[in-house]
């Protein structure tokens, strides 16, 4: 039978049979600490279909990166009609109908996805340079959205008053545009203003104009997101504190508040970012985007949408490519979300 422990001064004496032990000194258990940050980590690694969506999103832009190496892999280029020039005779990839020789759209180890009827250019090269202008385009806008949205709803979640008003009427006029419709009206209004019509519009005007219309009418759901969230945190009592100890608005915005809705933030970004991508395709297949012979992911569905009948593979390299991302990424927002509250777990 074994008898109680007893302690003494910070150590114990075990006391077995009626014979004392020896004294041992306790040691103080020390506990590490996690930050939000780290804890949200633990709990998104531990999501395998988020880590999984993670790292086919990285590689998307890692491809899209090593674009021009990985075409010259290959061996071929977006540009070359490989169909019409003369130097390539030799190695004919399309029939007299201006087909695709082969199966699955011309399939061959010169042409990895395939060749577009007509003229011929190899279709893998015009894919990662189609994904190099669409997701870094994206990106880019999405940031610009981020960015304003965040910035409107703070000022006009934490002011309130007349400030919040105006701001509130600003979003409201600009959520009053019909958008499909707007980008399709708006966009040649924009180039017509500074190129010639009788000139053909640089591909990099083309770019800042759809950059200026999208994000002109996109940052509006990132405010009412954020100004929403600032205006339930402005009563709460460590802001209170932050105002009775004299901090300044900036600080107390800064330090107290904006830490507070970046959970918000992130999760809406992984939902705006495949949004783009899809507005940005939309605008080149309606034909005010991107055109010839810019490779763009719009303009291969546009260009598959002409091809449909003649050839339906065309379109199953870019559309797989497509929906693989925009799923992946939506997958991913639903970890984030997942992660930083757990209490919304699937």
């Amino acid at each position: 039978m074994t008898s109680p422990i007893d302690i003494e001064g910070g150590g114990a004496s075990v006391v077995v049979d009626g014979t004392p032990g020896p004294e041992t000194k306790s040691e103080p258990v020390k506990l590490a600490g996690r930050s939000p940050g780290q804890l949200m980590w633990l709990r998104f690694k531990r999501d395998r279909t988020g880590v999984i969506c993670a790292v086919v999103v990285i590689g998307y832009f890692v491809v899209a990166l090593l674009a021009p190496l990985l075409v010259k892999l290959s061996g071929t280029d977006p540009y070359t009609l490989y169909g019409q020039d003369p130097t390539y005779a030799d190695k004919p990839v399309l029939d007299e109908f201006g087909l695709p020789l082969g199966y699955l759209g011309g399939v061959s180890g010169d042409h990895w996805f395939g060749v577009e009827p007509q003229y011929g250019r190899d279709l893998y090269a015009m894919l990662l340079y189609g994904m190099r202008t669409s997701l870094y385009m994206a990106l880019g806008i999405t940031v610009l959205i981020m960015v304003t949205g965040i910035l409107i709803g703070l000022i006009g979640g934490y002011f309130g008053g007349r400030t919040d008003y105006w701001i509130g009427r600003g979003t409201d006029f600009f959520l009053s545009f019909p958008q499909q419709l707007f980008f399709i009206a708006f966009m040649p209004v924009v180039t017509s203003f500074f190129v010639n019509p009788r000139e053909e519009t640089p591909t990099y005007f083309r770019a800042l104009a759809m950059l200026i219309v999208l994000w002109l009418l996109g940052w509006m759901g990132m405010a009412r997101l954020v100004r929403s969230t600032v205006l339930s945190l402005r009563e709460r009592e460590f802001v209170e504190a932050a105002k009775v100890s004299g901090a300044s608005p900036w600080r107390i915005v800064r330090k107290e508040i904006l830490p507070n809705v970046v959970t918000p933030i992130l999760v809406q970004f992984t939902y705006q970012l495949p949004s783009t991508i899809l507005s940005i395709a939309f605008l080149s297949f309606a034909g005010v985007g991107f055109v010839e012979p810019t490779p763009d992911w719009g303009r291969l569905f546009a260009a598959g949408a002409r091809y449909a009948e003649q050839d339906p593979a065309f379109m199953f390299f870019p559309g797989v490519a497509l929906v693989i991302f925009v799923l992946c990424f939506n997958l991913l927002g639903d970890s984030v979300r997942d992660a930083f509250d757990p209490k919304s777990g699937r």
